[in-house]
């Protein structure tokens, strides 16, 4: 079956979607967590593999929140678990933690410092707490931290103060710091959704490109189909807290989409083209 849209009816093991290939960066396992009663995700279970892409789609209020909250260790879900590397997220303390990124909609860059200092945040897992509160950081820290700017392009901006930055230019370096912690995997929550098409497509073909290049295991979630389909490797489709779609981006299609969301009335997402 591997190789095929799955329209999720039951409950799958983790990777049972998709095909095996490297070693598992994350793995979500029968997670899940409510609220006041209400069941925001539910056994939910997905693993993505080194140099995978994975976008995430889902109307509002699917749980996409929820379940990258809990992916990140920020909520703690009622049952199941995430495991990076293998190891359990729950347990994970200071410096291994450093193995996950995260790059958010609203940057969370420190808009007073240059955008060499907030990536140089991204080794703050690397040196003693001391160094970090001082910023007193090692040569080869700030070597690396402008290579992380060069391969994002903003080299020539290193000194230049983030609130000064478009908005487009301030998520690379959110994107730079990420890959200054050289982390196992990167957990983008709607990178895009603040910014122009133009500088969202440019984001989402860097964290592409990271994912070939570095191998690390990238889930993204998205509002946009048309990004999905263009940049992702894998979609998964949650609704009602529950995963309905886990296949290839290349076989999610109109029926895909409308099971997603619902008729296209609905005002969801855009139609899917047919790909050539």
């Amino acid at each position: 079956m591997t190789g095929h849209l799955h329209v999720v009816e039951k409950n799958l093991s983790p990777g049972a979607t998709q095909a095996q290939q490297g070693a598992c960066r994350l793995r979500v396992e029968t997670l899940a967590k409510t609220f006041a009663g209400h069941a925001a995700i539910e056994d939910v279970s997905f693993d993505v593999h080194d140099g995978e892409f994975v976008a995430v789609l889902g109307p509002s209020g699917a749980g996409k929140t929820t379940l990258f909250r809990c992916m990140t260790g920020l909520l703690a879900p009622d049952n199941g678990g995430v495991w990076i590397d293998r190891e359990d997220i729950a347990t994970l303390r200071d410096r291994s933690r450093r193995r996950l990124a995260v790059v958010f909609q609203q940057f969370n860059l420190v808009s007073r410092l240059s955008a060499l200092d907030n990536v140089l945040a991204g080794r703050l897992g690397y040196v003693p707490a001391w160094r970090g509160a001082l910023r007193c950081f090692t040569r080869a820290d700030r070597l690396l931290a402008l290579e992380c700017l060069d391969r994002v392009g903003l080299l020539a901006q290193a000194g230049q103060r983030a609130d000064t930055l478009s908005g487009g230019q301030q998520q690379r370096v959110a994107i730079a710091r990420a890959l200054a912690q050289q982390p196992s995997l990167i957990v983008a929550d709607e990178p895009v959704a603040s910014l122009d098409p133009n500088a969202g497509a440019g984001v989402l073909e860097l964290l592409r490109g990271i994912a070939r290049t570095d191998g690390v295991g990238i889930v993204c979630s998205l509002h946009q189909v048309h990004f999905a389909r263009a940049y992702a490797d894998r979609i998964i489709g949650l609704s009602h807290g529950r995963i309905v779609i886990d296949g290839p981006s290349s076989e999610f299609d109109q029926a895909a989409l409308e099971r997603l969301y619902g008729h296209r009335d609905s005002a969801e997402p855009e139609s899917v083209e047919p790909t050539t």
